[in-house]
């Protein structure tokens, strides 16, 4: 969280869950200014009247930016439309040309449509749901399976999921990471393993995991 006394922070209304991990990533690797809100989800913080003004389907992570468009302050939740903001406001980590951008864009959706909604029915089913139910455990594990070997096809040709590091390779990330929770083994992966090692040991990536109330 970097502070140049000069520029007013970007807001983070954050929880140190995948998703809101990607925004504490995002603006480490962008190193601006932010200061973190935590919102307790396990006491109910999201569904309180001021976070519900910025995002009214009370998840986390959402940001306000103080010098949003125009010069007017923005709020904004949903992680993959942060990413998206913050790349192409501080030119990084999002292409700008319109054939690497949709390069981008489709593995943000794949991720934001596909491996984080089943990663986390996956990690609700067998980590946190009262009753253990099988056959929803053995449906989400294996969709979980096969989203990672599409990631794993897709990293045997290129370092990161759209050539160069960009906002695709964080968005995944959050939730890849997390592999042993998934009922995974990483070592049926190599080039995701691969990938996780080299974005695991990015500066910016340590401190955007290492956000967590105290």
């Amino acid at each position: 969280m970097l502070d140049d006394g000069d520029e007013e922070p970007i807001a983070l209304h954050f929880w140190p869950t995948p998703n809101g991990l990607k925004i504490s990533i995002m603006l480490e690797e962008l190193g601006v200014p932010y200061e973190v809100t935590f919102v307790d989800i396990g006491k109910g913080e999201q569904l309180a009247p001021e976070f519900l003004a910025i995002s009214p389907n009370n998840k986390i992570p959402a940001i306000v930016d103080p010098d949003g468009p125009d010069g007017q302050p923005l709020a904004l939740f949903e992680s993959g439309a942060i990413l998206q903001y913050l790349g192409r406001k501080f030119g990084a980590f999002y292409p700008s040309s319109e054939r690497a951008k949709a390069e981008v864009d489709q593995w943000l959706f794949w991720s934001a449509t596909g491996l984080g909604p089943m990663a986390g029915q996956c990690n609700y089913f067998r980590t946190f749901a009262p009753e253990k139910i099988p056959f929803a455990i053995d449906r989400y594990t294996k969709e979980v399976e096969r989203l990672f070997g599409v990631l794993d096809k897709r990293l045997s040709d290129r370092p990161y999921i759209a050539g160069k590091y960009s906002i695709a390779d964080i968005t995944s990330f959050t939730w890849v990471r997390i592999w042993e929770k998934l009922g995974q083994d990483i070592g049926k992966y190599p080039n995701v393993e691969r990938w996780l090692g080299d974005i695991g040991q990015r500066p910016a990536v340590i401190k955007g995991l290492a956000v967590k109330k105290v």
